[in-house]
């Protein structure tokens, strides 16, 4: 991990499209802006800890489903045409 002091109005760059900017350092609060192009997601750490958390689930349900779906199926077999 790279650990950077900046002071208020002070950016930090990363790579070629990402800026972060210090907007504002108060006692308990330091305010950050980030500018990044539209398709970089940008999460707060829990928020993506949830978001995570809740497609795991999600994939497991419908994965519980889907079985459900595939029992509840007839398979009706085809039998060839006998010769006459």
């Amino acid at each position: 991990m790279l650990v950077l002091s900046r002071k208020e109005n002070q950016k930090i760059r990363i790579g070629k499209n990402i800026i972060v900017s210090i907007v504002s350092i108060s006692e308990n609060n330091i305010k950050i802006g980030i500018e990044a192009p539209k398709n970089v997601e940008i999460f707060r750490e829990e928020i993506y800890s949830l978001v995570k958390t809740h497609a795991k689930e999600a994939v497991i349900n419908s994965k519980k489903e889907l079985s459900k779906e595939f029992k509840a199926l007839k398979i009706n077999k085809i039998k060839k045409n006998e010769k006459k």
